[in-house]
């Protein structure tokens, strides 16, 4: 296996269109990192540069010790699993396995043991005589991530594998990747839209817009300590809430102030909101962090506000209370068992532990 390093990587288009702009990752050898972000933010881009599929504009690329931006895609050593499987219609498992073997002329014995241990690893050995059309979506994403397997490659990529699955296939197939990559211990980075295959695939992750990556760590340190508004709110199910305020000085102690509502600041978050004292900033709280001061063991004065209930959605084990609370609406995950009327008013408690702060103008975080 290898790592992957991008150093200063740039794609730029026709019409001076910066698709990705000065990535630099070091993916470590045996790792699994997801590219997460929405549409059109160069995540596929940065992943098809890897593959040599795309050529870059600049920047270098390496997989172990080798540079290989002059290095054609088949010689680069690596495995690529589309979204739409790319399989051959015209041949079955067994053969749209094999095929990349065969074109580089390994022995019959030896591509048939791969073959074999692959689909046995993946579950797919039933499947070996059958076509595409007579399988799953989700068998057909096994036998496109067999054929990987198959050629041994230093690095596997992975371009929205499981978006044309359905929900319940995607669950199972996430825990398959998964499952692979503890198994082959393989260099692995997946690119994906969907933050809930990044929070529990990735070891790292990489959250991207506009071209740019604005955070690269664990999933547990991301959602924790988002860099930005951006990666606070793109990270986490719900989204993180957002409420526009002011920092002001009252009674030798900080607070946040909505207009309609103030809340104090811990004391530990003073000395960087200091210098925030009467100028706008942004709070911004998990729908989790929020409870029912009815079922709060710690709620006070400080950290306590009423809200009013516009809507519920029943999640089974958790609900999720849309509330108006000043000029804003947020979401608060709470108990099945905790279901205010609607319209009522409910008083909430923000766990001020766990708050952030972003600078209005940049929205990087303060705190």
């Amino acid at each position: 296996m290898a790592k992957v390093i991008l150093k200063n990587l740039h794609k730029i288009y026709k019409g001076d269109v910066l698709a990705v702009k000065d990535v630099n990752l070091d993916i470590k050898d045996r790792e699994f990192t997801v590219l997460v972000g929405p549409s059109g933010c160069g995540k596929s881009t940065t992943l098809r540069m890897i593959a040599g599929l795309e050529t870059l504009s600049r920047g270098e690329i390496y997989v172990g010790d080798r540079l290989v931006n002059d290095v054609p895609p088949k010689d680069r050593n690596i495995a690529m699993v589309f979204q739409n499987y790319a399989l051959y219609p015209h041949m079955d498992v067994y053969n749209n396995m094999s095929f990349a073997l065969k074109l580089r002329n390994y022995p019959k014995k030896d591509i048939d043991k791969r073959v074999k241990d692959t689909a046995k690893i993946l579950s797919i050995s039933h499947l070996i005589n059958r076509r595409p059309k007579e399988i799953s979506g989700g068998e057909r994403q096994r036998v496109a991530v067999g054929r990987a397997i198959v050629r041994k490659p230093h690095v596997f990529l992975f371009d929205e594998p499981l978006s044309n699955l359905d929900a319940k296939m995607r669950v199972q197939m996430r825990t398959e990747i998964h499952k692979l990559h503890l198994k082959i211990q393989a260099t692995m980075i997946y690119v994906t839209h969907d933050q809930t295959e990044a929070m529990t695939l990735g070891d790292r992750i990489a959250v991207m817009k506009d071209g740019k990556i604005l955070q690269f760590d664990s999933p547990l340190n991301v959602y924790n300590n988002p860099s930005s508004k951006f990666v606070g709110g793109f990270i986490g199910s719900p989204p993180m809430n957002f409420i526009n305020g002011s920092i002001i000085k009252k009674d030798g102690g900080l607070y946040f102030d909505e207009g309609s509502f103030k809340i104090k600041i811990l004391d530990q978050m003073y000395p960087v909101l200091d210098k925030y004292i009467d100028k706008s900033i942004i709070f911004g709280i998990r729908p989790e962090n929020i409870y029912d001061k009815l079922f709060a063991s710690y709620a006070t004065a400080d950290n306590t506000l009423t809200a009013f209930c516009d809507v519920i959605e029943t999640m089974g084990s958790r609900n999720h209370l849309y509330l108006s609370v000043g000029k804003h609406t947020i979401i608060a995950v709470v108990d099945a068992s905790d279901k205010p009327a609607i319209g009522s008013a409910v008083e909430v408690v923000f766990d001020m532990k766990k708050v952030h702060f972003f600078d209005s103008s940049t929205e990087c975080t303060i705190v």
